[in-house]
């Protein structure tokens, strides 16, 4: 019966010789088990990371943004640099949950609770940074279109700063819905295997009364679709409204029509590295290699390799069009990232992004656990200098030679930005011991078709 959905070509998704309750108990582990020391160590040097990062930002608040690297020319600089990054790492979560699960793929399913809770820590970060960049965050709600006490003081809603507000909290909160949506049958699963009435009473406030009736699931099955649909645009919306934040402005290197597909590509580019750099800790760490295979991290390699290719692309556009445009201001732009003060930056991007993914087309190097993890890394470094090369180096040299200035960052600026990505390990590792990394109700629908020792069996009688 089954052959006829999965042609025999197509590897295992699910490894060994799993059962229904096999897959249960592995994925129930982490969460009912005692955390190993390796989590305990890695947990800790977070935390640390996180109270430093917050000292930082009490200073920063406390004394004012001149405590930063920012200058006039300057207005911009790391903390926006990594606003944008968060963001982008914040893509690849709801693109493999929606994208993926309107287009029927099956491998999406071992990795997508990760990426979701991926998405909502990295968006929690990035919103950070506009508010302590406010510099008196107690007056962000002034970006709300409220009708405000103060006389006619309005939001101005040509500025796209203010699409970022809508985009973003909407983003985040369609990823949530979308995130605890999926996780329903996964609490239901911890509240009926609970010990312990207090963890049984928690997971079921959780789990919202999932029976897991017929009726239940076609729910389920409905609004996941539904909220799919949703979010897919969103994948799109957000990234292409963080881009007008330059490309509606007039300084030359920010003034690009490109941005918004460009932006969109890093995006899902950066956060598919971060998955690939999570999954590859949290397989080993949590044991989940069965289900977390190499043919995951393949896949997810060569989703890399291709956005990493358009993103290519997209810097040679840019530097074509700056030559083919003729405005001496725009061509001095692009000459002065490549080769001004801050060249080491713009090679370091080139390298990062458009040169180290072009391994992946060798199979053997794209489906090494050691080169995937460490192209993950460099990727994710490349981006951050892509935003930091888009920022500053088209900021730093006006118009007026007079008003030319040098960035760099003082020891708040790196420490809050440390403390953010502190802060987004210690939620990832809390999520990893209290949720179930792998959506356990989804893994079991395939198992049938995609696990290896069905497919061995099935292969037996067709053969």
């Amino acid at each position: 019966m089954a052959s006829h959905y999965e042609a025999p070509i197509r590897k295992p998704l699910v490894l060994g010789n799993k059962s229904y309750h096999d897959i249960t108990k592995d994925i129930a582990a982490p969460i009912e088990g005692k955390a190993n020391i390796s989590w305990w160590i890695v947990f800790g040097i977070s935390l640390t990371m996180l109270l430093w990062g917050v000292g930082c930002m009490i200073y920063t608040i406390s004394t004012g943004i001149g405590s930063w690297g920012l200058n006039k020319t300057v207005g911009w600089a790391w903390d926006i640099t990594n606003f944008v990054w968060w963001v982008g790492i914040g893509h690849a979560g709801t693109l493999i949950s929606a994208v993926l699960l309107l287009f029927r793929q099956k491998w999406r399913m071992a990795i997508n609770r990760s990426a979701e809770a991926m998405t909502i820590f990295s968006v929690i970060q990035a919103g950070l940074f506009p508010i302590i960049h406010m510099g008196r965050p107690w007056l962000a709600y002034w970006m709300l279109p409220i009708p405000n006490t103060f006389g006619s003081l309005w939001v101005n809603f040509n500025s796209p700063l203010l699409w970022d507000v809508f985009a973003i909290s909407t983003y985040l909160s369609v990823s949530l819905v979308f995130w605890w949506t999926g996780l329903l049958p996964d609490f239901a699963m911890i509240r009926d295997r609970a010990v312990k009435p207090f963890q049984k009473k928690i997971y079921s406030l959780l789990s919202f009364g999932w029976s897991g009736r017929a009726k239940d699931w076609q729910r389920f099955e409905e609004v996941s679709l539904v909220l799919a649909g949703l979010a897919t645009p969103l994948v799109l919306s957000v990234h292409t409204i963080v881009s007008f934040d330059f490309a509606t402005s007039v300084i030359p290197g920010w003034h690009t029509t490109i941005f918004p597909p460009y932006f969109v590509a890093g995006a899902i580019f950066s956060g598919f590295a971060m998955v690939q750099t999570l999954l590859i800790i949290m397989r080993k760490v949590v044991n989940l290699e069965d289900y977390i295979t190499i043919q995951h991290i393949e896949l997810m390699n060569i989703v890399i390799m291709i956005t990493g290719s358009i993103v290519g692309v997209a810097y040679i556009t840019e530097l074509f069009i700056a030559w083919y445009s003729g405005v001496e201001y725009e061509q001095y732009a692009f000459l002065n990232r490549a080769t001004g003060p801050y060249w080491w930056a713009y090679w370091s991007m080139m390298t990062c992004n458009v040169f180290s993914p072009q391994f992946m087309w060798f199979k053997k190097l794209r489906t090494s656990i050691m080169f995937s993890f460490f192209i993950s890394i460099v990727v994710n470094i490349g981006m951050w200098f892509e935003r930091f090369v888009i920022i500053v180096t088209s900021l730093h040299r006006d118009y007026l030679p007079s008003s030319w200035t040098m960035f760099s960052p003082t020891f708040i600026d790196i420490g809050i930005f440390l403390g953010t990505i502190g802060f987004f390990f210690v939620l990832f590792l809390l999520y990893a011991r209290t949720f179930p990394v792998i959506a356990q109700a989804e893994v079991k629908t395939i198992l049938k078709s995609s696990g290896e020792n069905f497919k061995k069996i099935r292969d037996k009688k067709n053969g």
